[in-house]
């Protein structure tokens, strides 16, 4: 299940831009443009995170921020405060609200994509199943064991990581920077070839099992998952 992500920014365009960069990246995503709109929203659906713009009119992002820490039906939600005052004393500011992360206005959209992956899976807000089947396949992240046709595949802990998010994001193509984002993180010194001897690795243990055709190269753009072949 795709994570639901609250964008509360007061100017149209960058909230277009946040929608359509999480889009395409496969997350749900809900907008409000002040404190007002964000209760709105919040009130027919709690987010597995919010991207909080530090300036707001009315109420700014920082003190709604602490509203919410304080409140226990929204304590638990992260988030991450955008903001273009990118002093250290300002970071300082925004992470003592409870706030789990601060992105310097102008940034990338790998790196908003990389914060909000390592945000949701170090705060457990992502909301996968304990247990998923696709094909012959079958992984549990609870005892991190991995069956195909009923028989156990022993795998790295690398080599789980890559294969759990192929099979919750099947049929979808995903070029080496997005592997590399979403099972690494936003680690610099990993080269893009890291991810080809992966997938060739996590192949090979595979092919025992008849389930390596799983994982399809899609020429001159990256790697799918899928269970049906041409």
């Amino acid at each position: 299940m795709a994570a639901n992500i609250l964008i509360v920014e007061d100017e149209p365009a960058i909230r277009q831009m946040l929608g359509f960069t999480l889009a395409g990246d496969g997350y749900n995503f809900l907008e409000a443009g002040d404190v007002e709109e964000a209760h709105n929203a919040m009130s027919t659906m709690i987010p597995d995170l919010i991207l909080l713009d530090w300036m707001l009119p009315g109420i700014s992002g920082v003190d709604f921020a602490r509203r919410l820490k304080r409140d226990p039906k929204t304590s638990a939600i992260p988030i991450i405060m955008l903001t273009a005052r990118g002093s250290e004393n300002d970071k300082v500011k925004g992470l003592d609200t409870g706030a789990d992360d601060f992105i310097t206005k102008p940034f990338s959209t790998r790196e908003l994509l990389a914060r909000v992956r390592a945000v949701i899976r170090r705060t457990g807000q992502i909301g996968e199943e304990d247990v998923v089947e696709i094909g012959a396949i079958r992984l549990d992240t609870r005892t991190h064991r991995v069956l195909a046709n009923n028989r156990a595949v022993d795998l790295s802990p690398t080599e789980f990581r890559l294969l759990q998010f192929f099979i919750t994001h099947p049929e979808r193509v995903y070029s080496r920077t997005q592997l590399l984002d979403s099972v690494w993180g936003n680690h610099a010194y990993i080269e893009e070839r890291t991810v080809d001897v992966h997938i060739r690795r996590l192949r090979k243990l595979l092919e025992p099992y008849g389930c390596e055709a799983y994982i399809q190269t899609v020429r001159s753009v990256g790697y799918r998952f899928s269970i049906m072949f041409d």
